[in-house]
């Protein structure tokens, strides 16, 4: 019993203990400037896929939207892309002395695109635009392998122009609904005849003008925002760091070599493109 004034022994002891501190209010040092996740996923992704490009002069949106389309949307993806695909494909045209000539035999084809991404813009952000990117798998796999095969096309200098129109028109709308440029514009861009480091350049003048027609169509469905800005600084970097190390290897090879590695590559591409989408199709 206790008198009726006074206070229980237990609230004296927690009314004394309350204002100490067993450890300080301030964030403990190793716990400090820990990097984020998303952007370390960014850069790892980057960094391959610009390595990718570096050697065979393709591949940096279609490597990065695969390895990011595992944790968010294609069009999500694309946001992030859009910046370092654009940069290092500028870089990649003005690296080689045949800007001139590829302007005068390309101009058909990056038309073409231009046109197709235009017809079929919206068509990322849609609904069908996951079971798009599984056709693109099968199809850059199947181009690879026949590759492999030595199974190969050729086409005449005066066939050139119109032929490249409707193949810029169907890789247009092909790019409309998954974000990348390969299918059908390589296998044409192969079979005109460039050397290895004239078909290098002429990728990167292509890609450029396919991934502005890109851009546009993100700015109008209110993807490019401020929020993508420092996501896409830590990809430009990655993807130059990549490049540079890419593009010393490729130096090294030889001819059928390049060749060789860049079409197991198109089948690696063709594979992870397609199981991330079918993977996203299943859990969605």
């Amino acid at each position: 019993m206790c008198n009726s004034g006074a206070l229980p022994a237990f609230v004296i002891a927690e009314g004394l203990l309350r204002n100490l501190q067993i450890v300080p209010i301030t964030r403990i040092g190793q716990c400090a400037g820990m990097p984020d996740p998303f952007l370390l996923l960014i850069a790892a992704a980057f960094l391959f896929a610009g390595f990718v490009k570096g050697v065979i002069g393709l591949g940096l949106p279609t490597v990065s939207m695969g390895l990011l389309a595992v944790t968010m949307q294609p069009s999500h993806a694309l946001a992030i892309v859009i910046v370092p695909a654009v940069v290092t494909n500028i870089w990649q045209t003005f690296v080689g002395p045949y800007l001139r000539d590829i302007m005068r035999r390309l101009w058909p084809l990056m038309m073409g695109t231009v046109i197709g991404i235009w017809l079929n813009a919206g068509m990322l952000t849609g609904p069908y635009a996951r079971y798009g990117t599984i056709v693109l798998g099968v199809l850059l796999v199947i181009y690879a392998i026949i590759g492999l095969n030595k199974f190969s096309f050729n086409v005449a200098r005066r066939d050139e122009k119109w032929i490249g129109g409707i193949v810029g028109v169907m890789t247009g709308v092909v790019s409309a609904a998954t974000g990348v440029q390969v299918i059908p514009s390589m296998p044409f861009l192969q079979s005109i005849g460039m050397e290895k480091d004239e078909l290098v350049q002429a990728l990167g003048v292509f890609f450029t003008v396919a991934t502005v027609a890109l851009a546009f169509n993100l700015t109008n469905a209110g993807l490019l925002t401020a929020a993508t800005a420092w996501p896409g600084a830590v990809a430009m970097a990655a993807s130059f760091t990549g490049m540079f190390v890419g593009q010393a290897v490729r130096s090294r090879l030889q001819p059928e070599t390049f060749r060789r590695w860049f079409l197991i590559a198109m089948i690696f591409l063709g594979l992870y493109l397609a199981g991330s989408a079918v993977y996203n199709i299943q859990r969605a």
